[in-house]
């Protein structure tokens, strides 16, 4: 892979986590025992009946959301360790290089498309 590529999808990538972080802060905190792993704050509009439906509501939508935020910030973070040690862009199923468009579009890809597609239709 051509060093310019890997270096703007390492930024890319970089970029994408510090805004889910960001993202994240917004309702959620950050655990302090299970890493990588975020807690939704319950909102408070007040006590009446109408603001505590509009709570649950709320939370209900930011637990789904916190959940997705999650694990795109795993994969960029898992891609990321990828980049560092070497092992970026190699398949992990077959070792054979992931083309570079497939990386452009996917930055968190571990695999080439024939083994996702493999995996996925069993």
């Amino acid at each position: 892979m051509k060093k310019e590529i890997l270096e703007k999808i390492k930024n890319d990538l970089l970029a994408r986590k510090k805004q889910i972080e960001n993202e994240l802060s917004g309702f959620a905190k950050e655990d302090k025992f299970i890493k990588d792993n975020y807690r939704s704050e319950f909102p408070d509009y007040g006590d009446k009946e109408d603001e505590n439906a509009e709570e649950i509501a709320q939370y209900t939508d930011n637990l789904s959301i916190e959940f997705s935020l999650e694990k795109t910030l795993r994969d960029i973070k898992k891609a990321l360790e990828r980049i560092e040690n070497g092992t970026y862009g190699k398949c992990a199923y077959c070792g054979q290089e992931i083309p570079e468009d497939r990386l452009m579009a996917r930055p968190t890809s571990n695999a080439c498309v024939e083994c996702k597609e493999k995996l996925t239709s069993q």
